[in-house]
């Protein structure tokens, strides 16, 4: 029997301070807010689809970041997943009281995402989407998956994101943030009772 001393009940918010040779974070959140977004780093796009997710889970957050992204965008987009995962994770402490699971089909015009997730303590990520163009602007399309792959990891989650279908890329990586942004409103929602879990520990 684990007899480990378990974390704290959720207080709902945290923040998270990352400093390296390559890219300097500061954000807090609080999971159960009113959808303000204060966003200060220069990735445009990232800064766009940050806003949806926070308006679209009701979540308030402000990241005051930089990064080399005169080399690329890569370790300032990853980091802030990072960053984003581990706050997540330390808002939620040991768990009790939460929905635990969440789930939400977003339409974006032409396009269908979807975002099902468990705040299981295992992390786990699965992206499935077809995207046709390189950059979305200036953004990479490859570092969506390496965002929430982060975000998945650090804040010990299973994360299952597709795009069913759609033609327009800014619209499937929209409709994924607002999606995601749901799902985890719906999954730390608060519910009667204690730990989701048989094993009455969410790690």
């Amino acid at each position: 029997m684990a007899t480990e001393a378990i974390a704290v009940a959720p207080t709902f918010s945290a923040g998270v301070e990352r400093e390296t040779g390559e890219t300097s974070i500061r954000l807090s959140l609080q999971l159960h807010g009113t959808g303000e977004a204060k966003l200060n780093f220069p990735v445009p796009f990232l800064r766009h689809m940050l806003h949806l997710f926070a308006v679209h889970g009701q979540f308030d957050l402000a990241i005051d970041a930089d990064g080399d992204v005169d080399v690329d965008d890569h370790h300032l987009v990853e980091d802030i997943g990072l960053c984003l995962g581990k706050a997540i994770a330390g808002a939620l402490g040991n768990k009790a009281g939460i929905r635990r699971y969440g789930e939400r089909h977003t339409p974006m015009d032409e396009t269908l995402a979807r975002a099902v997730l468990d705040l299981s303590g295992r992390p786990a990520f699965v992206l499935q989407a077809q995207f046709t163009n390189e950059r979305i602007g200036t953004f990479p399309t490859e570092l969506v998956a390496e965002f929430f792959k982060s975000v998945a990891n650090e804040g010990r989650m299973a994360l299952h994101l597709a795009v069913l279908y759609g033609e327009n890329n800014h619209h499937m990586v929209e409709g994924l943030f607002k999606a995601f942004g749901a799902a985890l409103r719906e999954a730390v929602s608060t519910v009667d009772g204690g730990v989701p879990s048989s094993k009455g520990v969410l790690e």
